[in-house]
């Protein structure tokens, strides 16, 4: 996990009294363990467009991949903003995450090659991915791999007791992250 520190606070208008901030090294856990995300972007018109998809969290971000095609791929050639949600489904358990950041565009085979491993380990042999020309190749189709470096992380703990936990990264932390790439 990471060694940088997020500025981590506890909204208290939205947790109960005996609630604490929940530590990013969890969050990071979750992230990393978590098998399916909604991805939300935004369409040229403004229209917000949102669907599942698996990701793997490496090196301080959240990786997923995407047809150059696809509606989402085409969303983030006019705005890289996006946000992945990941958690459960219930109202009285469970660990809720809200990812917001930028995402990047990986094209650096050597890199692809790493994440590919990180997928099939992660997923399987289904998701075995064959890196070519800065794209992951599965089948007849390609894919074009994006990085998301957390900007903010919003955490809602639920159940007893409820909670609200927000992360701020820095300016420095996303160049350190966007530099790694």
């Amino acid at each position: 996990m990471t060694e940088k520190q997020p500025q981590t606070r506890l909204d208290a208008r939205y947790s109960d009294e005996r609630a604490t901030a929940t530590p990013w090294a969890e969050a990071e856990k979750l992230l990393a363990g978590a098998e399916l995300f909604w991805i939300s972007t935004v369409r040229p018109d403004g229209r917000p467009h949102v669907t599942p998809l698996p990701a793997v969290w490496s090196e301080d971000a959240l990786h997923f991949c995407t047809g150059p095609e696809e509606r989402k791929a085409r969303n983030l050639a006019e705005n890289p903003n996006v946000v992945l949600t990941t958690g459960t489904n219930t109202w009285n358990q469970g660990f809720d995450l809200v990812v917001e950041g930028e995402a990047v565009r990986i094209t650096d085979d050597a890199r692809l090659r790493e994440l590919a491993a990180a997928w099939e380990a992660k997923y399987g042999s289904f998701w075995h991915f064959e890196v070519r020309e800065g794209y992951f190749h599965h089948g007849p189709g390609r894919a074009a791999v994006f990085s998301v470096a957390p900007r903010t992380v919003f955490g809602f703990g639920k159940g007893e007791p409820f909670s609200q936990t927000r992360w701020r990264f820095t300016l420095e932390d996303q160049q350190w992250t966007s530099r790694s790439k």
